[in-house]
């Protein structure tokens, strides 16, 4: 799994949150998409890869910006009981 996070520029309250999760799940079908205003990011956790390229063309149109793009291997966190090799 993949864990994507995007700069995006543009972003002023919770709608336009919204907006930018609502196009990257109409365009990529995410296993979780998170968006937040006041750092200018969204993660997008996914089981295949997005090019910057794609992100550009599908966020861009709306308005809003795509600034940086980061992308990482991604792990399920274990929890506490996972700790204790169970």
């Amino acid at each position: 799994m993949q864990k994507i996070t995007v700069g995006i520029e543009g972003m002023a309250c919770e709608m336009c949150e919204a907006h930018i999760k609502d196009v990257i799940r109409k365009q990529f079908d995410p296993r979780k998409v998170t968006a937040s205003h006041k750092s200018g990011e969204a993660v997008i956790l996914t089981e295949g890869d997005i090019s910057e390229a794609d992100l550009h063309r599908a966020i861009d149109p709306t308005g809003y910006t795509v600034t940086w793009v980061r992308t990482e291997p991604y792990e399920k966190k274990k929890g506490l009981l996972g700790l204790f090799g169970r």
